[in-house]
């Protein structure tokens, strides 16, 4: 078979860490017997470099003709001096809207042998962790009416939290039935003691899970959410959250899992367009062009590419078993090692991946 792929590397660390992934991509074709065609756009402070705009049309474009979409990381302090709508993070949202990604699923799996990468007691996460964040992706306070104006103290500046019951219930869908296949819970995070928007979404949740009797429920407001995934992380399965709360909820969850630096997502339209598959963490200026970045973020999401834009679980087997056996081995970037513990670069760790891949 073969299989459209629009990559964007990215600022930063998004060149190397991708072309890591891009060798994986080539390695599985070959033993999978399929081409994975892959075309390079640009987006981000690359694309405002050379277009002066974080999201051209042309990058649009060719997204939407892809199978799937491989994202790097985008920003740097380069660009910190842009106007708002011109920064590269707007490349981001705008493509996330653009390809209507409403869903972004991140897992955070803390894996047995890096167990000791973990900031928590030994207690708290015996036995490894396995956390789903369900993440509205296209709404909430990100997408609403922002600007600034001239208030009673002076210049002041606004950004609008707004939800219809339509974004809602379909993310919380999404959420239901992902736990279906897990460990049937569900647990809602938001702030309804406080705001109006969170008060639709928990009535709107409700409402869902009715249809979903053989899940579990529970409300949780953000601020003991935070709490509860570093005292009991293990009371988690599946966390259902807006915008703006899944974001921040998601790189604590990362830090739980032992790095920001081996979490992967997925971002779904579930109306046709291709998903966008990337780490969740940034570019990593200061470690840019010194082959110290984690590819492993990146490579896993190959995984997730390969069961969400293509259900070929095999092949998505198979990434997992090799990232497992590398890190079983003893390899590891120095995001992940223990002190004193002896590392290898991003080149290094994607190659040995790229060796451990098997049918």
């Amino acid at each position: 078979m073969k299989y459209k792929i629009a990559v964007i590397s990215g600022d930063g660390i998004g060149p190397e860490i991708t072309g890591q992934a891009e060798s994986v991509l080539s390695r599985l074709g070959e033993l999978f017997g399929h081409e994975f065609a892959m075309t390079h756009v640009l987006a981000g402070g690359a694309a405002i470099d050379v277009f002066g705009e974080p999201l051209p049309d042309e990058t649009v474009e060719i997204c939407k003709e892809s199978d799937a979409v491989l994202l790097g990381a985008v920003g740097g302090p380069k660009w910190d001096g842009m106007p708002g709508h011109l920064r590269p993070e707007a490349g981001l949202l705008k493509l996330r809207k653009s390809l209507s990604l409403y869903a972004n699923l991140r897992p955070a799996i803390l894996y047995d042998v890096l167990k000791d990468a973990c900031p928590l007691r030994a207690d708290l996460v015996v036995g490894g962790l396995d956390i789903l964040v369900m993440r509205e992706l296209t709404g909430g306070i990100y997408f609403g009416e922002k600007g600034r104006r001239t208030g009673p103290n002076g210049p002041e500046a606004y950004d609008v939290e707004c939800y219809s019951e339509m974004e809602v219930e379909r993310i919380a869908r999404a959420a239901f039935e992902a736990a279906r296949h897990r460990s049937k819970k569900v647990t809602s995070v938001d702030k309804n003691n406080v705001l109006e928007s969170s008060r639709l979404w928990r009535e709107v949740v409700i409402r869902v899970a009715a249809d979903y009797p053989d899940v579990t429920l529970e409300h949780m407001f953000v601020d003991n959410a935070a709490m509860q995934l570093v005292r009991n992380p293990k009371q988690f399965d599946v966390i259902l959250t807006s915008n703006i709360f899944g974001d921040i909820l998601s790189d604590e969850a990362s830090m739980v899992t032992g790095s920001i630096g081996m979490l992967p997502s997925a971002s779904l339209s579930g109306t046709g367009m291709p998903g966008v598959y990337e780490p969740i963490h940034g570019s990593a200026p200061d470690i840019a062009g010194k082959d110290l970045a984690n590819p492993i973020a990146t490579i896993l999401s190959l995984s997730m590419m390969m069961r969400h834009a293509f259900t070929l679980e095999q092949e998505a087997a198979a990434i997992d078993r090799a990232v497992s056996e590398v890190l079983e081995a003893g390899w590891r970037t120095g995001d992940i090692a223990k002190p004193g513990e002896r590392t290898i670069g991003t080149k290094e760790m994607g190659r040995r991946i790229v060796e451990a891949l098997k049918r």
